[in-house]
């Protein structure tokens, strides 16, 4: 009994041994086209330079849609469609933010409106400054010493966070809510330091919304000004001037663009994929340029290695994440109403820096399985599987039960850069861009394999 028992393990062992060398092959595989022959890093080029920031509703985010339809099917995809959405139109039109201190000169700022804001219809709105360094120090504040004020929310990104995306979580409900506590007790509009991680003068734009229905505007500077100001106010009263123009423009039908390559087992379907809207300002390339052309590389990649897919993978790529998630909401419902069974879903929305691990949401089981694969991911770099968050677009799939996860790449620099006129193509390095689709090609073949 003892030796049959032993021989059964012995086989066991040669088993997995054997198919821990076949994966550490197709893994080699995989890394070897994607860096030589992949078309991420040249797709990106041409998606910012000859399209450039994609706004949802503008022109160019239209003309994104028919770029990503035609790169889907150039991937091999056996299907590529359309999936409608209606999204929110916002535009931003001309915008200034001058100063006045007490030598009565007026200096123009550097800023830029926080995405969904309201304007000033172009009518010039003025106020004295207050400062207040964080939300505890507002809310100390009455509305006699608000009202008719505008509020500048000094608070800084913080460097503390080695995992920079911390640091941004822990600012980002200034942004979201400066607003909305400003119209509260009755000031005019509200300025904030913008989310950066850098020490330079660049604004951020970026999502914010409204509690009340009193739409008042707000607008981020950079960490320079946001400085300067900071000293000015602790000696002397200084005045703020806005015009602006931007606003809602009510909604419009718009596409969220999908292509796939059919499963040979069944048709349950495994997502991969990243928002193809970015903000006005820049190229969107790391945001979220490059998780689109990682995305489509991993189809690409199945269809040359002529890799043979269990399961349907289909590349999404969605639309209006930035400022309302409407393509991740209906692609969610659709899959929902039409009864749909996803096994996975990965995003790529942090940036096409090294990659450095994928983030896991999802039940214990599944994460300990896949952390179990952390020896064939090792050699490309990729060790952190800790990580138990996922990206925006997914995350009604992942409220539906699917397994969620996400790309974590080396996020040191990407805050100096998001949701800026920074965020170009000649800020992303084609290694470290093929590299992270090499890793998502690699986990979506295990998943397809394995469940």
């Amino acid at each position: 009994m003892k030796k049959i028992l032993g021989t059964s393990l012995l086989l066991l062992s040669l088993a997995v041994f054997g198919q821990a060398k076949e994966d550490s092959i197709q893994f080699s595989k995989i890394s070897v086209e994607i860096l030589n022959n992949g078309k991420g890093y040249t797709e990106l080029r041409d998606l910012t330079k000859n399209i450039g920031h994609r706004l949802s509703g503008s022109e160019a985010y239209e003309k994104s849609v028919k770029w990503a339809e035609q790169k889907l099917r150039d991937a091999g995809a056996d299907k590529v469609w359309l999936q409608e959405v209606m999204i929110p139109v916002w535009e931003r039109g001309k915008e200034s933010l001058q100063i006045q201190t007490s030598n009565g000169k007026w200096k123009s700022l550097k800023m830029l409106s926080l995405g969904n804001s309201e304007g000033t219809r172009g009518k010039d709105v003025s106020g004295e400054i207050i400062m207040v360094k964080s939300m505890e120090e507002y809310e100390k504040l009455s509305p006699e010493q608000v009202k008719g004020k505008i509020v500048f929310f000094n608070y800084p990104f913080s460097q503390s966070f080695v995992e920079t995306f911390r640091g941004y979580g822990d600012a980002a409900k200034y942004r979201v809510n400066a607003a909305s506590l400003t119209a509260k007790k009755g000031g005019k509009f509200a300025i904030i330091r913008s989310l950066s991680s850098a020490f330079d003068d660049v604004p951020h734009t970026g999502a914010m919304r409204y509690e009340n229905e009193n739409k008042i505007p707000a607008v981020a500077i950079g960490n320079t000004t946001a400085d300067e100001l900071e000293k000015l106010l602790k000696s002397q009263k200084v005045t703020a001037k806005l015009n602006s123009n931007c606003g809602m423009k009510g909604e419009k039908i718009s596409h969220s663009v999908i292509g796939e390559i059919t499963g040979k087992k069944d048709k349950s379907v495994i997502v991969v994929g990243g928002h193809l809207d970015s903000w006005d300002v820049g190229e969107g390339a790391h945001d979220d340029g490059a998780g689109i052309v990682q995305s489509i590389e991993v189809l690409r990649t199945f269809k040359k290695l002529g890799i043979q897919n269990n399961h349907t993978i289909r590349v999404v790529c969605f639309a209006n994440e930035e400022n309302g998630v409407k393509g991740g909401i209906q692609y969610g419902k659709i899959a929902k109403d039409n009864n749909e069974k996803h096994l996975f879903a990965l995003e790529s929305d942090a940036g096409g820096f090294t990659p450095r691990g994928i983030s896991l949401e999802m039940d214990n089981e599944k994460r300990n399985q896949i952390k179990g694969w952390a020896n064939l991911f090792s050699p490309y770099g990729v060790y952190n599987f800790e990580g138990t968050y996922s990206g925006t677009d997914i995350y009604p799939l992942h409220d539906m039960g699917v397994p969620t996860a996400e790309l974590v790449p080396d996020s040191q620099r990407y805050f100096d850069i998001h949701h800026t006129e920074e965020d170009t193509f000649e800020k992303v390095n084609r290694r470290e861009l093929l590299l992270g689709a090499v890793a998502m090609t690699q986990i979506i073949y295990m998943i397809d394999k394995n469940w």
